[in-house]
């Protein structure tokens, strides 16, 4: 998901896990940077000798983070250029659906050519990382990892709720829209929520971070550090602390993520048990819901 309120959960006051965390960034963007400059002596498009469990990880960190903050200015530059915007029409572009799914897109956008750049550079296309041609077998896959994700979901639920009692399983992950909205404004909600993110998180998360892990260790640690760094980054996105429930959420549908990446060598299977998974949290959200109300 959904990679929004990641800086956003840095804080104004760094506790000793933020200022650790930011050390990380800094540490990340640093390596990052030397990373894309430098030179690379083999030719051949290769995920295991053109980047390894360092860079994938300190480099998505970084593609995470510029990509919120490029965009996050970009936005800001509107009513800077237009001086005669006022607050409230401010807070009407911030409010509205469409707006909301431009800047999704934006952020989408700016990840994948992020990420291009740097693959580019080191000869390698996106089909390296498991943008192959599509299979209808792929389609059997996604539906089977969608029942075994559910599985170890419910089973994660459990186990997290026995050993910590007080955990709060209860709160309600902030998407970004109004779960009232009705209409064509359904549109860039789905496209936003159902379409978007998939493909551009497995591309980063199962495609590139998974690769350069899997390229020197062995898939069980590359799937665990690559869904601990995937649950992270939805830890943030709570009213009332740290989303608890979506962290054990994405942990698990990751690990099934890079199992299909792992099994198939391609990225289309994940891309599909993704997008199932948003678009049933769509339907119930946006449909089933509005008439329980």
């Amino acid at each position: 998901m959904h990679f929004i309120d990641g800086v956003g959960s840095l804080g104004l006051q760094l506790n000793p896990w933020k200022f650790l965390l930011l050390l990380l960034v800094i540490f990340s963007f640093a390596h990052a940077a030397f990373s894309f400059f430098k030179v690379l002596k083999s030719n051949e498009s290769d995920i295991s000798k053109n980047w390894g469990p360092l860079e994938a990880v300190t480099i998505s960190i970084s593609v995470y983070f510029s990509a919120q903050l490029i965009a996050g200015l970009l936005i800001s530059i509107i009513p800077l250029i237009n001086r005669s915007t006022s607050e409230k029409s401010i807070d009407s572009i911030q409010n509205n659906v469409w707006a909301t799914f431009a800047f999704i897109l934006l952020i989408e956008a700016i990840t994948i050519s992020l990420i291009f750049l740097f693959i580019r550079r080191r000869n390698v296309k996106f089909i390296d990382l498991g943008l192959n041609k599509t299979k209808f077998k792929y389609i059997g896959f996604a539906f089977a990892g969608f029942g075994v994700y559910f599985l170890l979901y419910v089973l994660g639920l459990a186990i997290s709720k026995a050993l910590i009692p007080g955990l709060n399983l209860d709160q309600k992950q902030e998407i970004g829209f109004n779960t009232s909205t009705t209409g064509i404004s359904l549109i860039p909600v789905f496209l936003s929520l159902v379409i978007l993110p998939p493909i551009t998180e497995e591309i980063v998360a199962r495609g590139f971070l998974f690769g350069g892990l899997r390229s020197k260790l062995p898939f069980l640690l590359s799937a665990v550090i690559t869904s601990v760094l995937f649950a992270s980054a939805h830890l943030g996105a709570a009213k009332d602390g740290l989303l608890w429930v979506a962290a054990i959420d994405t942990f698990t549908l990751s690990l099934v993520l890079c199992y299909l990446r792992e099994k198939t060598g391609s990225l289309w299977p994940s891309i599909g048990l993704h997008a199932m998974k948003n678009g049933i949290a769509f339907i119930v959200l946006f449909n089933i819901t509005q008439y329980f109300r």
